[in-house]
C-alpha cells in the first residue's frame, strides 16, 4: 500500500491540506478537535511524512557522511558511538563508509556523498592518504567537514585529533624511567600524520633522556591495525637486536602481535622484553600478559568531532561566520603487566 498523503487525508475530512499539516505539527490555531481527527487517521493510514519533499523545503537532508580506514578497530567502532549518539539527539543519519586505507575508495566515497547532498561530512583519512584535493573539494561545495584522528594540517577545516607526538614522548619516556635502555620503535607507514607524530615522539623521547638514536631499531608496518606486522617484524628484531629490552608499537594490535610471537617462542615479558601498545583496545586487556597502552579517547574524539560538525551545519543554515578548531583531547598511559 502506498504512503498517504496529506492531500488523501484533507479530502477523506474535508479540511484543507494546510489545516491537516498544522494539525500534525501541533499549531495552536487549528481546534484539538480537528487535530485528533488528523492524527487518528494519520495513524489509521499509516501516514508517513515525505522526508524528500521536507528536505527541498528545508535545504537539509538530516543526513551526515563519515568514512573511516577501517570498521576493524576497537578504536573506530568507539568513534562511531560518540558520533551516533550526537547524530541521534539530533535526529540525524549517518551514511558510515570505509576507506580501507585507499586514497582512490576515499575519493569515490566523497564523489558519493557529495552527489547524496549529505548537510556534512567526518572523516579519518587513509594510509595512502599524501594528496588533499579531493578533501578541498568538500570545502568548495561548502559542505562543512571535521577531520578526526588521521587528520591534515594543511587542509583549512575543524579537526579533533589526540598530540600523537606527546602521547608517544611520554610512552617512551615511561619505559626509560622504568628502567629500559634499549627500545625499539614499531612505527606505522610514512604518511599518516599519527604516524608520523608517534615516530617524532620517540625520537624525541630518546634524546631528551640521553639515550642515542638508532634508526636499525624502527621498524615499519605498513598496516598499522594489522597484528601480523607485529609478529613479523618482532622476528626480524630479535633476529637482527637481540639485546633489546623495550618496544614501542604504533598501536595495540601490532603490539598484540609482538605479544603472540614472544609468547610462542618463550620471550618472558616483561622480564626479558617489554612491550608498549597505543590506543587501548580491548583485547589489550584480556591478552596474556596484559598490555600496557596509551588510552585514546575514541568515544569522546566522535562525540566532540560530531558535535562540532552539527553546529557548523546549524551556522551554515543561518549563514553566520564559521571559525574552525583544532581540538586536541587528553591521553593517559594505563600500566599493565607488559612493561
Amino acid at each position: 500500500m502506498n504512503n498517504p498523503t496529506l492531500k488523501e487525508i484533507a479530502a477523506q475530512l474535508g479540511i484543507s491540506i494546510t489545516t491537516v499539516s498544522k494539525s500534525l505539527k501541533g499549531y495552536s490555531d487549528v481546534s484539538e478537535k480537528t487535530k485528533k481527527a488528523v492524527i487518528e487517521l494519520a495513524q489509521k493510514l499509516h501516514y508517513t511524512p515525505n522526508s524528500f519533499a521536507v528536505n527541498l523545503r528545508t535545504k537539509e537532508s538530516k543526513t551526515i557522511g563519515l568514512i573511516i580506514p577501517t570498521l576493524v578497530h576497537d578504536f573506530f567502532s568507539n568513534v562511531i558511538k560518540g558520533i551516533l549518539e550526537e547524530a541521534e539527539k539530533r535526529d540525524y543519519l549517518v551514511i558510515i563508509l570505509q576507506s580501507n586505507e585507499k586514497l582512490e575508495f576515499e575519493k569515490k566515497q566523497i564523489d558519493l556523498l557529495l552527489n547524496k547532498r549529505v548537510d556534512g561530512i567526518l572523516m579519518s583519512l587513509s594510509n595512502e592518504t599524501g594528496d588533499f584535493e579531493h578533501l578541498k573539494s568538500i570545502i568548495s561545495h561548502n559542505t562543512p567537514l571535521v577531520l578526526f584522528d588521521k587528520i591534515a594540517k594543511l587542509v583549512n577545516c575543524s579537526k579533533v585529533s589526540i598530540n600523537d607526538k606527546k602521547a608517544a614522548y611520554d610512552a617512551v619516556s615511561f619505559l626509560v624511567k622504568k628502567g629500559y635502555k634499549k627500545i625499539a620503535h614499531f612505527r606505522g607507514s610514512y604518511l599518516p600524520q599519527n604516524a608520523i607524530d608517534r615516530f617524532l615522539g620517540y625520537k624525541k623521547a630518546l634524546e631528551d633522556n640521553g639515550i642515542p638514536y638508532d634508526s636499525s631499531l624502527v621498524f615499519v608496518c605498513d598496516n598499522n591495525t594489522d597484528f601480523e606486522d607485529g609478529y613479523e617484524n618482532a622476528k626480524k628484531v630479535i633476529h637482527e637486536h637481540p639485546e633489546i629490552d623495550a618496544i614501542f608499537a604504533v598501536t595495540d594490535l601490532v603490539a598484540i602481535g609482538i605479544i603472540k610471537y614472544f609468547n610462542e617462542t618463550g620471550i618472558s615479558i616483561p622480564q626479558r622484553i617489554a612491550v608498549l601498545g597505543f590506543s587501548n583496545w580491548f583485547m589489550s586487556s584480556v591478552i596474556s600478559p596484559k598490555l600496557s597502552t596509551i588510552d585514546q579517547p575514541g568515544f569522546e574524539i566522535g562525540r566532540r568531532s560530531a558535535s562540532i560538525l552539527f553546529d557548523e551545519i546549524n551556522l551554515k543554515k543561518n549563514n553566520s561566520v564559521v571559525t574552525f578548531q583544532s581540538i586536541e583531547l587528553e591521553t593517559n598511559i594505563i600500566e599493565r603487566e607488559s612493561t
